[in-house]
């Protein structure tokens, strides 16, 4: 494995001599993820998938840590395996999606709101930046926190401070028991109980309104299940005199949320699609276009058909800056209006002397993020 961290170095460092940007790519499956790279048809593609396996991995420290060229699907095989798992949930979007990836996008499925996402798991990594050295941050254990904000700065970095060697990522047990129910709902009226929900100890892991239907998930101790769903469930309707849940099949409830995590659910195809991030307690955002909310009210996806002009994009986000929260343009054929939300004036300076700290030349993934 030597050998192909030098071929990376001797990559960087011949990039660098030339000003030719490198594109990191790993399975290639969040290629439409961001902003279109600058010279992209320039760049050179660094990647990763020849540096893959894991490193380490200790069912009882709750700990592994994996190449970046790893497939996800491997890791979380051998997790499942070990009854554990990556509790943040990965949008895998297609079987060739790898670790380095994972860790880059930070990206994170239905379980993100009880959870925690990708940063939260990031225990330690390992960079090579763009004078070719080979950076090591964090540790291995939850203890050791070394360097371990500059870990957890990498993910959904976009591959712009440089190529992720490795991570090492906290993983948690599967859920022992899990039930899913379903319920009439109007936006409001799922919001106004999803917050309500959220100040109750309920096992609350996944969440999902969409065309008056809210589709709650509970996951943990076959007792706290079962005592959520006596009191979601009941025959009689809940606590608050509302319409009570009904038990979705098992089988059933898998697929929707496989879907939702990885974006195969009939509601993200067409159109362009925007991800809006606000405080769960937000009320309903008015936009033209139909919207899918998810974890407990703080992320609201929104699909418009037309093509997104900069004057629509200025609106949606103006829109959803007043509700305290920001907007990406997550999928869309044409992202000129920028994919990202603008930072503030003190955030963008921030973001550029850290890219000037491990990117001196500017040749990862240039304005990629």
């Amino acid at each position: 494995m030597q050998a192909i961290v030098e071929q990376f170095r001797n990559q960087v460092l011949a990039a660098v001599e030339a000003g030719t940007p490198l594109r990191v790519r790993g399975g290639g499956t969040k290629d439409w993820y961001g902003n279109a790279p600058a010279a992209a048809p320039h760049a050179a593609v660094l990647d990763t998938r020849a540096y893959a396996g894991v490193v380490d991995y200790e069912p009882t420290e709750l700990v592994i840590t994996v190449r970046c060229g790893t497939p996800l699907a491997e890791v979380e095989a051998l997790l499942a395996a070990n009854g554990q798992m990556l509790a943040f949930e990965p949008p895998r979007f297609g079987p060739a999606s790898t670790m380095g990836g994972v860790a880059a996008s930070g990206l994170a499925g239905p379980r993100r709101a009880s959870a925690g996402g990708v940063r939260d798991f990031v225990l330690g990594a390992k960079l090579m930046d763009g004078k070719g050295e080979v950076l090591s941050f964090g540790g291995q254990v939850m203890k050791n926190v070394a360097g371990y904000d500059v870990s957890r700065l990498l993910a959904g970095s976009m591959g712009t401070l440089g190529l992720i060697l490795e991570v090492s990522l906290k993983v948690l047990p599967l859920p022992v028991c899990e039930a899913t129910l379903r319920f009439e709902a109007s936006e409001i009226d799922a919001l106004r109980r999803l917050n309500e929900w959220a100040g109750q100890p309920l096992p609350v892991s996944g969440s999902c309104w969409h065309q008056g239907v809210l589709t709650l998930r509970l996951s943990g101790a076959e007792a706290a299940v079962r005592a959520a769903l006596a009191r979601m469930g009941a025959a009689a309707g809940t606590a608050d005199g509302t319409a009570a849940g009904a038990r979705v099949e098992d089988a059933e409830a898998a697929a929707f949320w496989a879907g939702l995590r990885d974006q195969s659910h009939g509601y993200f195809g067409g159109g362009a699609l925007w991800r809006l991030s606000v405080p769960p307690a937000a009320s309903a955002i008015i936009l033209k276009g139909e919207q899918l909310i998810e974890w407990g009210g703080a992320q609201r996806w929104l699909k418009v058909d037309a093509a997104v002009s900069a004057e629509a994009a200025q609106d949606i986000r103006r829109t959803v800056a007043a509700a305290g929260g920001h907007a990406t343009l997550f999928r869309a054929e044409d992202k000129r209006p920028g994919a990202f939300h603008p930072l503030a004036p003190a955030v963008a300076k921030i973001n550029q002397r850290l890219k000037q700290a491990f990117d001196p030349a500017g040749i990862f993934n240039p304005g990629r993020l």
